[in-house]
């Protein structure tokens, strides 16, 4: 799994690269001039994956951009033949054109088969249709924008706000990456669940359904970076090692989720039935009349889902502002328009969408820092994508955002710049950018159903932070971007918090 090639250390890449050398094995770059720098492949390959281990990202980046057609074919013994692409062609025929022949597949969804169950982010077919259906439309209401947006506005006045006031008053260290995620999973909660797990309230200690959601996710991650599948295989099988403790962490994750399920049931029915008892997610799908266990597994995936990315996103973008103050300043004059002038009225829905440049800012932090590196389908059948490249039936094909927003062929010559107006119109209006060359929400039918949600929380988080503080970093050095199942800031953000216009 190309997954894989990011999360194995040191031992494993030499195990990993050994068993690339194997006479059946290689590592090959459809471009000419690439070829002598991996040949022979048993010697190439081992030692330019040795070179580059610590810099995979980079150098598959390299590898994409110096191909003619943004796209390279790995081989590996034990693995399902690998087309890795950042050609937004291929992307968009995979995701779209040709949609039905390239599910996730079943090697995807046994990694997190444990964890997420049968929810919408890990099935196919009919059940992923059924799911599809149903959460498309209540992410379409407008009772559920509304609902998210009252969610944001007690969080962040309630907690967020007081942290970093009190941050800034102590002239203290805060990492703000952190504060970000126990945000991010308050919120998630309270409109996944229509629960307070009360992340952000630092006098408590962490729930346990937040400490097991961290566990579940790393130790399903871990999958990802055995250098043979069988390895995690059979220590699930012998219930032993990182296997037994993901076991139990998922058991706590479910156990919480179906308490809540149970405590919702009784109350929509002490309320007369119905579609009613709240305006979570959890109410709305059981007001639909669907199964606790599909509807425990829907919520899982979006806890999951929504938990994480906007964080990460978040903790990007505010590190970038930090060196772009010329960027910062032109968000705050637009923040101070949407307010009004003054940061004691409350934001709406429409004051949200018109902040314009901060939307630009985020999409220009997604280009460079995606949440989500890379994403596998599996071919169902033999296949050519638009460019040429071969796929046959079980064959993994990984689209990458990460090396796509570095694309000179896409971005142009300044594409490692952080610019926002690379966004925005001549009359300052977003543009409309095709989602197959910028498709870190996916794109095509499974396109993601929270993207206008995900927009709405960070320009909420970003409009309310930056009309108030200004964020300095505690370290100058550039911070190390880490991939996983949803990349992070490797040590944190560690920033002191200044208001805005006074002094420090």
């Amino acid at each position: 799994m190309i997954l894989s090639l990011l999360l194995i250390p040191a031992l494993g890449f030499l195990i990993f690269c050994l068993l690339l050398s194997s006479s059946s094995n290689k590592l090959y770059v459809n471009i000419k001039k690439l070829t002598p720098k991996l040949s022979p492949p048993s010697l190439g390959c081992l030692i330019s994956f040795y070179k580059n281990r610590h810099r995979l990202l980079s150098w598959y980046t390299e590898l994409l951009s110096e191909s003619e057609n943004q796209t390279i074919v790995v081989h590996r013994l034990g693995a399902p033949r690998t087309v890795v692409t950042a050609n937004p062609d291929n992307v968009e025929y995979m995701l779209k054109t040709n949609f039905a022949n390239f599910p996730k597949g079943k090697p995807f969804t046994e990694l997190l088969g444990d964890f997420l169950g049968l929810g919408i982010f890990n099935v196919d077919g009919e059940m992923w249709s059924v799911q599809r259906k149903l959460a498309s439309h209540e992410f379409s209401t407008k009772s559920l924008r509304e609902f998210v947006v009252q969610v944001l506005r007690d969080e962040v006045a309630a907690r967020l706000i007081p942290i970093l006031e009190n941050a800034a008053e102590d002239n203290g260290v805060l990492d703000m990456q952190e504060m970000l995620r126990r945000f991010a999973f308050d919120t998630i909660c309270k409109v996944s669940l229509g629960m307070d797990p009360s992340c952000l309230d630092m006098s408590r200690p962490a729930p346990p359904l937040s400490s097991a959601f961290d566990a579940a996710s790393e130790l399903s991650a871990m999958r990802g970076a055995a250098p043979v599948f069988a390895v995690w295989k059979l220590k699930r099988a012998l219930n032993v090692g990182p296997e037994k403790d993901l076991k139990d962490a998922v058991r706590t994750v479910r156990g919480c989720v179906d308490e809540m399920i149970r405590c919702k049931k009784e109350t929509m029915a002490a309320g007369g039935g119905g579609g009613g008892g709240g305006g979570d997610l959890l109410s709305r799908f059981l007001g639909a009349g669907m199964e606790s266990e599909m509807v425990r597994d829907m919520v899982i995936s979006f806890l999951m889902a929504g938990r994480d990315t906007t964080s990460a996103a978040l903790t990007w973008l505010f590190w970038l502002l930090t060196w772009h103050r010329d960027a910062e300043r032109r968000a705050v004059e637009e923040i101070g328009d949407g307010y009004g002038g003054s940061c004691g009225r409350e934001l709406g829905f429409d004051d949200l969408k018109e902040m314009n440049f901060v939307k630009a800012c985020l999409c220009e932090t997604m280009r460079l820092y995606p949440p989500v590196v890379w994403d596998s389908k599996h071919a169902a059948r033999d296949d050519v994508l638009p460019d040429g490249t071969p796929v046959f039936r079980g064959n993994r094909v990984t689209y990458f955002p990460y090396g796509m927003g570095r694309m000179e062929a896409l971005w142009g010559k300044d594409r490692l710049r952080f610019r926002p107006d690379r966004w925005l119109d001549d009359a300052g209006a977003v543009k409309m950018v095709s989602p197959y060359k910028f498709p870190v929400f996916q794109a095509g039918p499974r396109v993601c159903l929270g993207k206008e949600m995900a927009f709405i929380q960070m320009k909420y988080v970003v409009a309310s932070v930056l009309a108030r503080f200004e964020l300095v970093p505690v370290r100058p050095e550039p911070p190390v971007f880490v991939p996983q199942l949803t990349a992070y800031m490797a040590g944190g953000f560690s920033v002191r918090v200044r208001r805005r216009g006074g002094v420090m």
